[in-house]
Formats: C-alpha cells, structure tokens, sequence
C-alpha cells in the first residue's frame, strides 16, 4: 500500500442513495471527466461544477431552499450578513452614484457607507423610513439604490414598506430589503416588489447562536448575474460545515421563530405594566410604532424581539446593573438563538436625533431564545427589583 493507491481510490458510491439530510460535500476542486467539459463549464451557471466556491450540490441546495422561503428564484451564500449587504452595495454602486439609507438602519450597513463606499466616491444619505414623503425628497438621478429595513434596528419602528417601495418604483431604483426580522416568514416581501433581500442566516435560519452566515436573493435574473459577477470577483465563500448546520436548521424554522414571537409578545406585555418602564418598542402592540402598517404587511407574525425604554429617573448605571442582574438573560449581540440575551444600547450615540415617537431614557433591546417563558419573567422580576420599584 502506497500514497497513490490512497489518493487514486477506486470505489465510487453506488447511485440512490436518499436521506432527509443532503450529502454535505466539501470540496476546492472539482474534478471534470474531460478537458472539453472543463473549457465548456460556466462558472456562472449551477447546471455544473466548475470549484468550490462556485458551488457545491451542497451549498446550490441551501441557495434554492433560501430562494423558496424569501420568495425569490435566486440566492448567492456570504459569509455573514453583512457581506451580504457589502456584496449588493459593491455590485450595484459606482463612484458618482448615491444610496439611501434607513436613519434606524442596522449600524454597521451605515457605517460601510460613511468609510467604505465613500472611499469610491459613492455618497449617501439617511432617511426617514417611517415617512415616504421623505424618501421622495432625497431621490434623484444619482440615486441607484435604497435600503429598507423593518422592523427598524433597535427601535422596532415598522414603516410602510409598501409605500417606499412604490416610490422607488415610481423613480427606477432598486430597492434592498433586510429581511433578517422577517426572516421570509412575517411576510413575502418579493409579493410587496422589493427588487433584493439579504438575510444574516446566522439568526433564524441557524438557530443555533453557533455559526455566521448570510444571503442575497433575488427574482431578477439580470440582477442576479450582476450580482454573481461581484460576489465571485471578490471570493465571498462559506464553510461547507456551516452550509450543512443551516440546513439542519431550516427543518424546524417556522416553529421557532413562532414560539419566540409568542414568548416576546408575552414578556413585552409583562413589561409593559411595570412602573420602571416608560415604553415597550414592538410592532405587535397597539399603539407601537408602524403597528398599522405590521398589521396590513405581516398579518400577525413577529420575530422574537423588542426593545424598552426605561423612565428618565434612572441612570445608565442603574440600567447596566439591571442588565448584569439578570441570570437567564445574557449579555451579547446577535439574536434568535437558544439563549435569550439583553443589550443596553446609548440611542443618543446611534441616531443623529431621537427617534419620533420614542419616550426619553435609557433602552434595553431583549432577544427571546427557547427558554420557560415563566423563567424568563421571573428572571426580569428579580432584576426589576434591583432598581427599587415595585413589581407586578
């Protein structure tokens, strides 16, 4: 026995073989039965193989899945979320061109504007989701794409995705959608005409906390190849592991993501009757934020998060410690995992002004995991009590 015999093995699985879990196939290179079929092969096309980090019948297998769920026909794999967004801006955006951002946008797509894209001549502005009118305003001939985001990051305000989207339209801009909230479940947003979404697979569709992932897809075939085109010339490739941890994920999404929009609903109703608090931020309630426009889009689906907004009497410090108090809840970012976490956020550092319609204080974002609800409200009881209030 050498090394050659090793590597130059001469069994090959017989066909036919079916499981509910595809194979998980890790591979560089893929090897080709003829020097015709090499030349021949189209890396932009998933009728072959041509390597690895074109695709694998793996990761062409979670795409058309992802595909399926958002509504779209085509889907390209990133390594996170926010490669996704980096992928659609470095794709559809050139020096001279302009792109509008949510003012509630997820921090780090504003960020990328301010110190990446800027650096290729490609300005942006913010604007105010929750008002079309203003949209209106900032579009013009440099305008060639627009952020959308709902619910909005942190704050949970719900716009009127419609009503943006008709705007854009009505002015040929595509439109991108952070469908992570929604995660292709509250609602279709290719049914509402949205051009492209991105999605961080590392919330609901892993549902694990345990990898980092994301998703660009889309209806538009040309949109697509535009899009591939970028997404090879920079090497945007994933973990073949972390393709197969998705897919075991994707089996029970739909129950997850309803059990920690019922347990969110739960405790943000909970807290919405102690006297700490000056506001709950969550859709679903009467009287949130966009409630109207969550009700028309999403009918009654939610993810698992919400924020609150504690009364001005209380320092940061009080509501740091409160955070540290809690037991159950964890300290960290990300959210739809196993694990319910809690992040104190300073708004006035995030927000060129206060957001419209949210109380004054301190905020606290909760992310709700798979825990007892009731363990989950008597944790927030006892670190309640910390601040010295009394608690229903």
């Amino acid at each position: 026995m050498n090394s050659t015999a090793l590597i130059h093995h001469r069994y090959a699985p017989p066909v036919g073989f079916n499981a509910p879990q595809v194979s998980t196939y890790k591979a560089s290179t893929v090897i080709f039965e003829s020097v015709s079929a090499m030349r021949e092969r189209n890396w932009q096309s998933k009728d072959g193989y041509t390597y690895g980090l074109h695709g694998t019948p793996t990761t062409f297998t979670l795409e058309a899945k992802l595909a399926t769920l958002e509504g779209g026909e085509h889907c390209l794999l990133t390594p996170s979320g926010l490669a996704s967004i980096a992928c659609v801006n470095l794709a559809l955006l050139c020096s001279g061109d302009e792109v509008l951002i949510p003012s509630n946008c997820y921090g780090p797509n504003l960020a990328m504007a301010q110190n990446e894209l800027s650096r290729y001549g490609i300005t942006h502005q913010l604007y105010d989701a929750m008002n079309p009118e203003d949209l209106s305003v900032k579009l013009s001939s440099r305008t060639k794409l627009v952020w959308l985001e709902a619910a909005g990051s942190v704050t949970m305000e719900f716009p009127d995705l419609i009503a943006l989207i008709r705007v854009c339209q009505e002015y040929g801009v595509t439109t991108a959608l952070d469908n992570t909230w929604g995660a292709g479940l509250a609602f279709n947003a290719f049914d509402l005409n949205v051009d492209i979404t991105i999605h961080a697979l590392t919330k609901y569709p892993s549902g694990s906390a345990n990898l980092l992932m994301g998703s660009v897809v889309t209806k538009d075939d040309a949109l697509f190849h535009q899009i591939r085109r970028c997404h090879m010339h920079f090497g945007w490739g994933v973990g073949a592991n972390d393709v197969e941890a998705v897919l075991v994920g994707l089996h029970t999404i739909v129950l997850r993501y309803a059990a920690q929009d019922q347990a969110a609903r739960g405790l943000a109703c909970y807290l919405q009757k102690q006297d700490a608090i000056a506001q709950v931020l969550h859709p679903a309630l009467d009287g949130a934020i966009g409630h109207v426009a969550w009700k028309k889009i999403c009918g009654n689906k939610a993810a698992g998060i919400f924020s609150v907004v504690f009364k001005p009497q209380f320092t940061q410090a009080q509501i740091d410690c409160f955070c540290e108090s809690l037991k159950l809840f964890k300290l960290g970012y990300s959210w739809a995992g196993p694990m319910s976490l809690v992040v104190p956020y300073k708004l006035e550092t995030m927000r060129a002004e206060w957001p419209a319609g949210v109380a004054r204080g301190c905020l606290v974002r909760f992310c709700i995991g798979l825990e007892d609800v009731t363990d989950l409200q008597q944790d927030l009881a006892q670190s309640l009590q910390t601040l010295g209030v009394n608690v229903l």
